[in-house]
C-alpha cells in the first residue's frame, strides 16, 4: 500500500472523482448539460426559492467568491432568473424558473438513481454504514 492509499483525504479526493465521473456520465446519458454543483444549485433553489446567492452558497457547501460563476451559467441555460433583492439592494435573488423546475424534476431520479454506482463496490448494509461515518465525520455538517 501507498503513503497516499493510507490518508484519508486522498481517498476523499479519489471518491469525489469517481462521485463526478458517474454523475456526469449518467446525466449526460439521460440528455442533462448540469455539473453536480449545477444540480445542487436547482436542488437547494427547489426548497429555498428566492435566496441569494450567498445564501445559496451556504445551503451547498460552495465557495461564496464562486457561486456567482455557477448561477451564471445556470441563467444561460434558462434554468434560473436573478433579480434585485426587494430587502437588500446589492443583493440578488435567486429563483428557479418553469424550465428550471422541470429539469429539476426530471433530474432528481437519474440523480437519485446514481448514487447507488457511486459506491457500487459496497453492499447495502456498508453503504448505509458509509454515509452514517461520512456524516460523521463531517460533524452534521452535509445537509
Amino acid at each position: 500500500m501507498t503513503q497516499l492509499a493510507a490518508m484519508a483525504g486522498h481517498l476523499i479526493r479519489r471518491l469525489h472523482q469517481v462521485s463526478t465521473q458517474v454523475f456526469l456520465r449518467e446525466v449526460q446519458a439521460a440528455g442533462f448539460d448540469l455539473t453536480p454543483v449545477q444540480f445542487a444549485a436547482l436542488d437547494a433553489l427547489k426548497s429555498n426559492p428566492k435566496i441569494d446567492q450567498g445564501q445559496l452558497a451556504a445551503l451547498i457547501a460552495y465557495d461564496r467568491a464562486t457561486i456567482g460563476g455557477v448561477v451564471d451559467r445556470l441563467e444561460q441555460k434558462g434554468l434560473v432568473n436573478r433579480e434585485i433583492s426587494p430587502r437588500d439592494r446589492r443583493a440578488r435573488e435567486v429563483s428557479l424558473t418553469d424550465e428550471g423546475l422541470a429539469v429539476h424534476a426530471a433530474m432528481l431520479p437519474v440523480v437519485r438513481r446514481l448514487q447507488a454506482d457511486i459506491l457500487a463496490p459496497l453492499d447495502d448494509a456498508e453503504r448505509e454504514q458509509f454515509m452514517a461515518l461520512a456524516r460523521k465525520a463531517l460533524g452534521g455538517a452535509a445537509a
